[in-house]
Order: structure tokens, then C-alpha cells, then sequence
């Protein structure tokens, strides 16, 4: 969550208990859970207001589907998978692919 691991969570918690002590931390951990609630509720209710406002079409919007970083990715992903379903290669009126092994023409008035 957030990049926090156990050992930096637990930095934060010693720091947290010598900063507040240990009297007052039980409330402030309550007004910190309180205060995540709360945006849980405006997020899913902002999620849902758009999901209303967008219509039927859009029933199955997440609000992280909106994140600029994730949309460019799949577009350019989707793009990746198309231009390797389309590996084929032209072959110009006159020549043919070379055989295993075969080696090109040399033209030493060329270089």
C-alpha cells in the first residue's frame, strides 16, 4: 500500500509513538481511519455520480481507468499487438527471399 513496507511502516510507528506518545496515539490512529473512510466514500461516490452521469455504456467505469499513465500504456500495447499480427513482410516485384544459407548478391563496383 502506498510503497510502505513493513520496515518503514514500522519507522513511522516508533516516530509516531515518541512524537505523540503513547496517551494520545490511539486517537489520532482513530481520526486517521475516520479521515481514510471518508475518502473511500467520496471516491466511490464520485465513481458513481459519473457512472450515472455517463450513462449505461459506461456501467463498468473505475476511476482508475481515468489515470493519463494507464491509458497511454494500453493504446500503446494494443498498438504493439497489432503491428505484430501484421509481420509481414513485402516482397518487391523481381526478387525472391533468400534460401537458408545463401548469401547476398555482391557488387564490388557498388562499394
Amino acid at each position: 500500500m502506498f510503497g510502505v513496507g513493513l520496515p518503514e511502516f514500522l519507522v513511522i510507528f516508533v516516530v509516531a509513538i515518541l512524537v505523540f506518545g503513547p496517551d494520545r496515539l490511539p486517537d489520532f490512529a482513530r481520526q486517521a481511519g475516520r479521515f481514510l473512510r471518508q475518502m473511500k466514500n467520496f471516491t466511490t461516490a464520485a465513481r458513481d455520480d459519473l457512472r450515472n452521469e455517463l450513462g449505461p455504456e459506461f456501467a463498468d467505469l473505475e476511476l482508475s481507468d481515468l489515470d493519463p499513465r494507464k491509458a497511454v500504456r494500453k493504446h500503446i500495447l494494443e498498438a504493439m499487438e497489432d503491428d505484430d499480427e501484421d509481420d509481414v513482410v513485402p516482397v518487391r516485384r523481381g526478387q525472391r527471399p533468400l534460401a537458408a544459407g545463401e548469401l547476398p548478391p555482391y557488387d564490388s563496383d557498388a562499394t
